[in-house]
């Protein structure tokens, strides 16, 4: 078709294709703003909002508490081990000095010493006594940061329970938004398929076809990209729905139409050649011959052998003569391309 039309035109048609395309990028761009905005509508959840408050915050409380306890512990902890560690030095140390206290005094034997011997021997044993303190101070922080550690293991145990509740409800409270939402978007698009159908079974060759195919890409754009990915679950569904009917409907058209196509073809066939030229349009005419097909029936001719004048399918006149140079040309040109005279009945 392309081939029969004039140079300007085929200008006028790709600038009107470049309209179609900025018009529904256009509408894209304003169909993507809304679309996008469409969550907004709802409320945004958080898992505090199904969480057990009362006992979150109990159990917080616990782990918080906990936690100050443990820390404070392991610092009393840290400060009683130091005092340990000294005082078994200091056990230690006056043990050993006793010792060879002990051993020079039996060497001697002198009973002077016996008064000193009862005195070294009390202050080991205090000293031993407040190793043994100091001892009790380090089993007591361990058993208080043991006590805080434990508290808040368990607190933190019941918080997770909490939480993985509130999670479950959390996930149905998403679903159900998301289903929602996409619901919302499926009532945009829906229409905007319907209209855009309805555009393309009786508006594409009318005179504002430019708007009508960025409409209809529009319409295409906003379904499978704009809806489909946001839940591929749902999404899936209505496009595969969407597919079966579409290819159904279209099918069925197709199958109707090759019908009353063959139908017609046949009654045409049946008809007188003048008849049949004259419900040919020029530009269909141009159209089939380039593609080295019939014009009146649409099955292939070899237009390279020149003694082929009519159609050997339905006996259409393909070729003829020139009234005034005899020259031969297409039955179908309006002029003669030798000596530009009129063919006989162009109009």
């Amino acid at each position: 078709m392309n081939k029969s039309l004039r140079l300007s035109e085929k200008w006028f048609r790709a600038g009107l294709w470049l309209v179609a395309f900025l018009f529904g990028s256009f509408l894209i761009g304003l169909g993507g703003k809304i679309v996008a905005n469409l969550p907004k509508v709802e409320q945004r959840y958080s898992l505090e909002d199904f969480i057990d408050r009362a006992g979150a915050e109990r159990t917080r409380a616990v782990i918080v508490q906990a936690r100050q306890t443990r820390q404070a512990a392991e610092e009393q902890l840290d400060q009683a081990q130091l005092k340990l560690n000294t005082q078994r030095a200091d056990a230690a140390s006056a043990r050993e000095t006793f010792n060879n206290w002990l051993a020079t005094r039996h060497a001697t034997q002198r009973p002077e010493q016996d008064r000193e011997l009862i005195v070294r021997t009390a202050a080991l044993d205090e000293l031993k006594a407040n190793e043994r303190r100091a001892l009790a101070a380090v089993e007591r922080q361990q058993q208080i940061a043991l006590d805080a550690r434990q508290a808040e293991q368990h607190a933190g145990e019941q918080l997770r329970q909490l939480e993985q509740a509130a999670s479950v409800k959390l996930s149905e409270a998403l679903r159900s938004q998301e289903l929602r939402v996409f619901f919302y978007r499926l009532t945009l698009t829906l229409p905007l398929l319907g209209i855009a159908g309805w555009l393309f079974a009786k508006k594409r060759k009318g005179s504002g076809w430019p708007f009508v195919w960025g409409f209809i890409y529009f319409a295409l754009f906003a379904f499978f990209v704009e809806l489909v990915p946001y839940l591929p679950d749902y999404g899936g569904y209505v496009r595969y729905a969407v597919g079966i009917v579409v290819t159904v409907v279209v099918g069925r058209q197709a199958i109707a139409a090759l019908e009353r196509y063959l139908k017609r073809q046949k009654e045409a066939e049946a008809r007188p050649d003048v008849e049949r030229r004259q419900e040919l349009s020029y530009d269909t005419a141009l159209a089939r011959l380039a593609k080295n097909v019939c014009p009146g029936c649409e099955r292939a001719v070899d237009f390279k052998n020149t003694g082929i004048d009519y159609c050997p399918h339905c006996g259409i006149c393909l070729f003829d003569r020139c009234a005034k140079c005899e020259q031969r040309k297409s039955a179908f040109s309006r002029f003669c391309h030798a000596c530009g005279a009129p063919a006989q009945g162009a109009g």
